[in-house]
């Protein structure tokens, strides 16, 4: 190998970020070469160690999952803050300000204001979102609801088609999207077409409800608060502009900002509001409410779930069994969870999968034994177990970090035993936008508002593809390294 010396330092214990990361960014003053950070991102996620910099330009590899922020104890890996951006919206009197918040966040945010983890607080998240300034506040699990009617369509005609290939795999986590671009390419006919929640609902809001209420499209500025720091990646590329297309506007975008759990927690404490003692608050109602599959999407194996629930009607036209509400076998921390399904004369393999190491491992397993056609329906959340271990939720110290995840699961899954709805087919405010609008999964207008395209990143790892720790000089694991910034 030529010499070559990286513009990083010290790459034995650091991930490099580059200055122009729209997720994260680096403090070398914080730094104290813990270990923590690289340790996330090559044996958790094996991004790092998966490729090398002398190959790629000298610029890192990175899907923004922020698992390394989470990592970090010292401050030195924080997600990028756009909360100014969002000050700057709710200060112009010619914008309306429109927040719509993950199912994660009402299950974390309330750890940076001394309660208990997996304290629901939904209401108290509503009433700060309108005291900072928003002027309407949705919930994404409603956008959640809509991905798993196209979801759970897209995956039906799968099944029933010879020319489409299984196993479909989500799309709706944003990391994980970017990680199977760069590093499994071939995989990308497998991807679920449909929009992440967040980026389902942020064009309706600026179409449907837009042209609905006589408001401006131009006027209106989506803020999505999201525990995902990938998601500020996520809603820069460039295909996400159905309602540009709409309009025919083309400086539109579908989601304008993204801030994440940590940062409106950041923004409440520096506004003075007392979070405990707010009075709960509503959604906005344009959209009605959501499912109890909708709210489970934060935890890993719930978009799995809200799907089996709504395809099982699709697949039968009967309502899901009662075996599969709850669906044990997709439910908990495990990395990989797998099930299997009848629907009808369908007998289909499941898994759900948390944590883009245990993702790699396990495509490779199935590449490896040939096995890849005998699933149908994957899942894939590249945090430790799901959205409620987002990159941009409330850190934990590492001794309780189990702890806190299984109460954040619990919480959800309280939150959807206390919702009479289950499944999206069942939201009657789903089949009013259908029929107002959409006319019906996968039509015309659904298509091109809802769904989306992948793009093959592999070039981006340059000359040397198919890096594995032990074939990668810069790796700690590869034994004869002299010089691991090299």
């Amino acid at each position: 190998m030529p010499d070559f010396q990286s513009r990083f330092e010290e790459l034995s214990r650091r991930v490099p970020i580059d200055e122009h990361n729209c997720a994260v960014k680096f403090d070398v003053t914080k730094c104290k070469n813990c270990t923590l950070c690289r340790r996330a991102c090559a044996n958790t996620q094996t991004v790092m160690d998966y490729y090398h910099l002398s190959s790629t330009g000298d610029m890192p590899i990175c899907v923004h999952c922020g698992q390394c922020a989470s990592a970090c104890p010292f401050g030195a890996i924080t997600e990028v803050n756009d909360v100014d951006k969002v000050k700057a919206a709710i200060q112009d009197p010619n914008k309306i300000v429109v927040f719509q918040t993950a199912p994660a966040v009402r299950v974390g945010l309330g750890e940076s204001f001394g309660m208990d983890p997996g304290t629901f607080v939904e209401g108290k998240m509503v009433a700060a979102l309108r005291s900072l300034g928003g002027d309407y506040v949705f919930d994404t699990d409603f956008g959640a609801d809509l991905t798993i009617m196209e979801e759970a369509t897209e995956l039906l005609h799968r099944l029933q088609s010879e020319e489409i290939p299984i196993p479909q795999f989500t799309s709706c986590c944003p990391a994980w999207v970017e990680f199977a671009e760069t590093f499994y390419p071939e995989l990308i006919p497998h991807l679920s077409s449909t929009k992440s929640p967040i980026s389902i609902l942020s064009p309706v809001i600026k179409t449907w409800f837009a042209k609905k209420n006589n408001i401006d499209p131009k006027k209106i500025v989506n803020v999505c608060v999201t525990p995902c720091t990938a998601k500020k990646a996520e809603i820069r590329r460039p295909e996400f502009n159905s309602s540009s297309i709409y309009w025919d506007m083309p400086e539109l975008r579908d989601t304008d900002i993204c801030i994440t759990t940590r940062e409106l927690a950041a923004w409440i404490q520096e506004e003075g509001i007392d979070f405990s003692a707010l009075e709960d608050s509503e959604f906005d109602r344009a959209f009605g409410e959501s499912s109890g599959g909708g709210k489970i999407f934060g935890n890993s194996g719930g978009v799995m779930e809200a799907a089996i629930r709504t395809a099982y009607h699709m697949f039968t036209g009967r309502p899901a069994p009662k075996d599969f509400i709850p669906f044990e076998p997709v439910r908990g921390l495990e990395g990989v969870k797998k099930a299997t399904v009848v629907f009808g004369h369908f007998v289909i393999h499941v898994a759900a999968i948390s944590g883009l190491g245990n993702a790699r491992k396990f495509i490779d397993e199935l590449v490896k034994n040939e096995d890849f056609e005998n699933y149908s329906f994957i899942e894939v959340m590249a945090c430790p177990g799901g959205c409620i271990g987002g990159g941009g939720q409330p850190k934990v110290k590492l001794p309780q970090v189990k702890k806190v995840q299984e109460a954040r699961i619990a919480s959800l899954y309280k939150s959807d035993e206390d919702t009479e709805v289950k499944s999206s087919w069942q939201n009657k405010k789903i089949d009013e936008l259908y029929k107002e609008f959409l006319d019906e999964p996968l039509s015309e207008t659904a298509e091109w508002i809802l769904h989306t395209y992948f793009s093959d990143k592999s070039d981006l790892l340059g000359k040397m593809k198919n890096l594995t720790p032990e074939t990668n000089p810069s790796s700690n694991r590869f034994k004869s390294v002299q010089d691991l910034n090299v």
